[in-house]
């Protein structure tokens, strides 16, 4: 099975997201945190999240670019019961037992996600609001096509 790890090619995510997730712990859409939300909530960093940030599985903070990789069985299992306890602690889900279900369901949508692509794929994902809720669009990057050009801001080191 794939999943998908946070990864970091400079310092902007910890600028740009009020929460960063932490370099190389696993990461989901997490699209359902803005179930809910609607174009009053989309200001500063929030937007930012929204617009573009996966949720780390670790810290529950945002990241802007996952890399594919293997995971052992016993270890998504373990991402699942700790996705399920935040449904309970901030989502306010009766109990670990019953957010279980959803928990296996965003685990299994993120390995669909990376079911296709080889191990080092960047991906990235999309969102908009829409009348009919939040729509996610996703991008992958094959790690031999990745350049530098497609995520770095090119500038000048001269004064003057």
């Amino acid at each position: 099975m794939k999943l998908a790890r946070a990864i970091h090619f400079d310092e902007s995510d910890t600028r740009i997201f009020h929460n960063p997730a932490r370099t190389g712990e696993w990461a989901i859409s997490g699209g359902f945190e803005f179930s809910n939300w609607g174009e009053g909530d989309l200001v500063g960093k929030a937007r930012q999240a929204f617009a573009n940030g996966w949720l780390g599985l670790e810290t529950f903070g945002r990241v802007t670019f996952v890399a594919v990789t293997q995971v052992e069985a016993t270890e998504a299992e373990a991402l699942v019961h700790g996705l399920a306890r935040h449904f309970v602690d901030i989502y306010g889900a009766p109990s670990v037992e019953a957010a279980l279900g959803t928990a296996r369901e965003e685990i299994a949508h993120m390995a669909d996600l990376c079911e296709d692509h080889d191990p080092n794929t960047l991906l990235t994902v999309a969102r908009e609001l829409t009348e009919a809720g939040v729509r996610e669009q996703y991008r992958a990057i094959e790690a031999g096509a990745a350049d530098i050009s497609q995520i770095a801001i090119h500038g000048s080191l001269d004064e003057g």
